[in-house]
């Protein structure tokens, strides 16, 4: 009986996270636009970084609850489901064009970013709040890199999005914002206590929760997002949205968690780490020549999550 309700309040927790972020992201776009931020911008920083706010909230939430395997396994495994499960089943619905500018330069900086992760937590088994301000100026480095690339026309430009039928009212706008936050502050809350009950019924590791349960929960927005725009035959963005929201997980999540309070990194998470960078090296042999994830290309994805999960429960 008990197992029953903590599934229940980890799918509550899930849909409020999935839905409050929805909401959040709505409201803050929005407002900016309101304010004559242009789209581009908006598109760039608020609702880049609203899907990654799932993660944010489960993986601090865990970090100041001190369930620091679920903080690290949430982000490492989102990120290597996000590579391998959401893009293998997009390309195997529909093949997925790639932009230039995301083979070239984003798709090795998942890489780097990654590498970087295994290499601050694995030397001295911790991120600190020095590993933390790192990763911040990473990001904030990425985010200037973007907005000089789009104003160069490489990356994809949403200055064109046609504006709202009807214009909503601030209140409205402030009412989404608040409710999402509350949303996503209480649905992280509910989540971790549910994951990190059922790893002690089940005798499961947290590690081994925050990288299965727990990411696929986070990683919903993603799947949602990658899934419907490949039946719509807008495939093409799939890339460019999984690849940034991998970058955000690593250096806004883990920065943020970091800086809030350092964030314990376990020797396990080694081969979890080896396998989200060998998840990004995998695209990009597949997208390098061609610029495009074919079928082909998605069905290996698929096989290497199915292996990597045996692995997981072995």
């Amino acid at each position: 009986m008990e197992v029953v309700m903590q599934l229940g309040l980890l799918a509550v927790g899930f849909v409020l996270l999935v839905k409050g972020a929805d909401w959040f992201v709505e409201g803050a776009s929005k407002v900016a636009e309101k304010f004559g931020i242009p789209q581009l911008v908006i598109g760039l920083t608020i609702v880049a970084m609203g899907t990654s706010l799932p993660e944010a909230a489960v993986s601090i939430s865990a970090a100041l609850k001190g369930s620091a395997e679920i903080t690290i396994g949430n982000i490492v495994g989102s990120n290597i489901m996000n590579i391998l499960l959401i893009l293998g089943i997009t390309a195997v619905i529909k093949p997925i064009a790639v932009q230039r500018s995301t083979v070239r330069y984003e798709i090795p900086f998942v890489i780097l970013v990654s590498a970087l992760l295994m290499g601050i937590g694995y030397t001295d088994n911790i991120v600190g709040r020095v590993d933390g301000i790192i990763l911040w100026v990473l990001m904030l480095c990425y985010l200037g890199y973007l907005l000089v690339m789009s104003k160069k026309g490489m990356a994809l430009l949403q200055e064109d999005s046609p504006a709202s039928d009807k214009p909503v009212p601030v209140w409205k706008m402030l009412v989404l914002i608040v409710l999402g936050g509350v949303m996503i502050v209480i649905g992280s809350d509910v989540a971790v206590d549910a994951a990190t009950d059922l790893a002690r019924i089940f005798g499961m590791s947290e590690r081994l929760i925050g990288l299965t349960i727990v990411a696929f929960g986070t990683s919903l927005p993603e799947l949602v997002t990658s899934v419907t725009a490949a039946i719509k035959g807008k495939a093409d963005i799939a890339v460019g949205n999984i690849v940034g929201s991998n970058i955000f997980n690593i250096l806004f999540v883990v920065g943020t968690s970091a800086l809030i309070t350092p964030v314990a990194y376990v020797s396990d998470f080694f081969v979890d780490s080896v396998m989200c960078i060998a998840a990004a090296v995998l695209l990009l042999v597949c997208v390098f020549r061609k610029e495009q994830l074919g079928r082909a290309g998605g069905l290996i994805m698929l096989l290497g999550y199915g292996g990597y999960f045996m692995y997981l429960m072995r």
